[in-house]
């Protein structure tokens, strides 16, 4: 076959008849030969066909919705490397407007042109670099005092996200916890300020809980910490892991003090990723004042065609999310953001209200505090039922939602519940066909002659799972 037959067999042949298509695709090796650019395009994107649908992911706090522009937007930037700022100044100054921009939302005191602050890949190294900061304070602070500095802790509530769980263990901080009950449902702030001493960095309250929803009484808690710093001379402060909730306060309720006008708050982390409407992966954190920003985080290379300082635990990040948070800035505004924020409220409150009717069900907590809510199994219900919450979230996946089930923290670990997660991309129709999914999953359920494999579990293991 010459040359130009095989390129005109190239050409004809349909992506379902060629021979690539009759094998599997590759695990172990780099194939020896090349595949068509339509052809490997095809054998990714079926890779992903049966996962579910986006916006049908109630598990998730990830955007899973941009509009045209900001979507557009990010592809065009997608080659572009945030940290180059020597070919990419504008990058750096857009990202320094919308540090400016979060710390006003939070209402920063700070009065310096640049607000100080950093971006991350996500809250999570938002939350390390925020830690990071409290923990150099405080050693330093050690130093000074010519006190021992080898044995820091950090308190917060045992309904924390796994990356305080990564920042203890990295940094060698003990983890003090404390526990989340049935009566105490969000951070028991007296038993939180006795479990502070002289070597605490920092006590970090959370503002949109991941298990629940709700939020710590931050202002309550800076007022406890302000009494006891008086008493015992310390000076602990206050990281607020915001993740969730420092793109919702600020629009829904911006009266409650929760931020930099308490005394105690030195440094806020939040994720832009989520209530800040932009594509994995963006966070942010902002400190108050530069002095409670430690020189030591600065890191400084020429080797980028300029001197370039630099905050963060990464180094090479895309800058696609840095423009797309500021596009949404300027395209939204504030009331853009509050009208977003307002319905998934309102579509996360129905549903809430919804799922509480249903007998089967009791909800965690009477009101709302973020636009997700969990919910369990009622007690009497569930004495007599043949099924968990773990078959439920099973069925529906059959029809493609993602809701699910889990235990909840230390020593209220018996509990299974539900949660179902609002975001930007969730209709009030799109609430009405997951709440009749659930009414006809339950029905199937409660037909069952026998009880399922997760409900033998727990019987035999003793467990009731109750509120």
């Amino acid at each position: 076959m010459d040359k130009i037959e095989k390129n005109q067999k190239n050409l004809s042949e349909p992506i379902f008849g060629s021979p690539q298509m009759r094998e599997p695709a590759p695990s172990e090796y780099i194939p020896k030969y090349k595949t068509p650019a339509e052809i490997a395009y095809q054998i990714v994107k079926d890779e992903t066909f049966p996962q579910t649908q986006p916006r049908l992911n109630l598990a998730t706090f990830v955007t899973t919705y941009m509009d045209d522009y900001g979507t557009k937007l990010m592809n065009e930037a997608v080659g572009i490397n945030y940290i180059d700022e020597t070919e990419y100044p504008r990058v750096a100054v857009m990202c320094g407007r919308c540090i400016n921009m979060v710390a006003n939302m939070w209402n920063s005191p700070e009065e310096a042109e640049w607000k100080t602050g950093a971006v991350g890949i996500g809250s999570s190294e938002a939350c390390m670099l925020g830690g990071v900061a409290a923990w150099l304070r405080w050693r330093e602070r050690r130093k000074a005092q010519g006190k021992p500095y080898d044995k820091p802790n950090l308190v917060m509530s045992s309904a924390y996200q796994v990356v305080w769980e990564k920042f203890c263990q990295l940094w060698q901080i003990e983890m003090r916890t404390v526990p989340i009950t049935r009566d105490h449902i969000t951070l028991n702030i007296d038993e939180a300020i006795s479990m502070c001493d002289e070597n605490t960095i920092c006590i970090v309250p959370i503002a949109g809980v991941t298990w629940t929803g709700l939020n710590d009484d931050i202002e309550a808690l800076d007022k406890a910490l302000d009494r006891y710093n008086e008493i015992t001379g310390h000076d602990i402060p206050i990281h607020v892991d915001a993740a969730s909730g420092g793109f919702i306060l600020p629009f829904l309720f911006p009266k409650k003090k929760w931020d930099f006008r308490l005394k105690w708050v030195y440094s806020i982390s939040t994720s832009g990723h989520k209530y800040g409407l932009v594509y994995p992966g963006l966070g942010w954190v902002v400190w108050k004042d530069k002095k409670y920003l430690p020189d030591q985080m600065s890191f400084s290379v020429n080797y980028l065609g300029a001197s370039i300082a630099q905050v963060g635990l990464n180094f090479s990040r895309p800058a696609a999310q840095i423009l797309a948070q500021y596009y949404n800035f300027l395209h939204l505004g504030f009331e853009g953001y509050k009208e977003i924020h307002s319905n998934s409220m309102t579509i996360a409150e129905y549903c809430h209200q919804q799922i509480g009717k249903m007998p089967c069900f009791r909800n965690y907590s009477q009101t709302l505090e973020n636009p997700l809510f969990i919910w369990s199994l009622d007690p009497e219900y569930e004495k007599t039922a043949k099924w968990t919450l773990f078959d439920l979230q099973d069925k529906l996946m059959q029809s493609g939602w993602m809701v699910p089930a889990y235990t909840m923290p230390k020593d209220i670990e018996d509990m299974v519940v539900m949660r179902v997660v609002v975001r930007q991309g969730m209709s009030r129709d799109m609430a009405n066909m997951l709440l009749e999914d659930i009414q006809n999953a339950v029905e199937e359920l409660e037909k069952l002659a026998y009880p399922t494999p997760s409900r033998i579990e727990a019987q035999t293991k003793g467990k009731v799972y109750t509120h």
